[in-house]
């Protein structure tokens, strides 16, 4: 009877005992409320006692918590229609707050990341959307970290967009304006090319007109070039001395000779 007696206080003692010990994880820290009322004091990790069927302790991770925010529809600030996503990381700062200031906390930053990004996709036009994507990230973690760090006790460390999908319609657009402005690009390059060989051209005409020798150095130089091509046929020019030449017997004035008339006058020249 004694033993039965022993043995039953041994398993009350026992029960007792498992009740009373909670384990709080490297990663996790505890909060103890009794009778419903919080405790003062964190519990850290470790082995842990508590009074049983009074107290009551609730672990919060303090881990970085990675939530996606599913797809949105939204309007940019030039009014084009769009779906975008992204994904929040987070994580608790004050397991106190997180606990008694909201239900369910991980649901309330989702909501709170869905609004914003919507909100902060209307303050942008699609070029900065699609551009920089550093802008939109910090303003999201600003306006997303605004209402959930100090009420909450959580903290955004990061917020990134994930995808940006457009309408076929906008796609089409877009890729045709993007055709237009390489096609634009490359005219301009050409165009400029044209500019500056032209200034090259027009700098080496006048060198070579101030050295006639440089221009038949040229001649030769070019003659040899098509000579060294295989079936190649060649139609070699006057001279520039020669058309020089007849330039300069051109300007003088012809002379002719009117013979001797009848009555023996001297033969006189007439000029052309």
């Amino acid at each position: 009877m004694v033993l039965t007696i022993v043995l039953l206080v041994v398993l009350v003692l026992l029960i007792v005992l498992g009740a009373s010990i909670r384990l709080v994880q490297q990663y996790q820290q505890g909060v103890v409320f009794r009778f419903g009322r919080l405790l003062p004091g964190i519990r850290e990790p470790g082995l842990r006692l508590i009074i049983p069927f009074v107290d009551r302790m609730a672990r919060v991770s303090m881990r970085t918590v990675v939530l996606g925010i599913p797809a949105q529809g939204a309007i940019t600030k030039d009014n084009v229609t769009l779906t975008v996503d992204a994904v929040v990381y987070f994580r608790v700062v004050d397991p106190v707050k997180a606990l008694i200031k909201v239900e369910d906390y991980p649901r309330a930053v989702l909501q709170v990341a869905q609004t914003s990004l919507r909100t902060v996709i209307g303050e942008f036009d699609l070029d900065t959307l699609l551009s920089d994507r550093k802008e939109i990230n910090s303003e999201l973690k600003s306006v997303i970290d605004a209402p959930t760090e100090e009420p909450w006790g959580l903290r955004i460390e990061r917020v990134e967009v994930k995808d940006v999908t457009l309408p076929d319609g906008m796609k089409r657009s877009m890729s045709r304006q993007a055709e237009a402005e390489r096609e634009r690009r490359a005219r301009v390059i050409a165009a400029e090319g044209e500019y500056q060989a032209s200034e090259r051209l027009a700098q080496a005409a006048e060198r070579m007109a101030a050295t006639p020798s440089a221009l038949q150095l040229r001649l030769l130089q070019t003659v040899v070039d098509v000579a060294a091509e295989k079936n190649s046929t060649l139609v070699m020019p006057f001279p520039v001395e020669l058309l020089r030449f007849f330039e300069r017997t051109a300007e003088q004035p012809a002379q002719v000779e009117i013979p001797a008339g009848v009555n023996g006058q001297q033969p006189a020249k007439v000029g052309a």
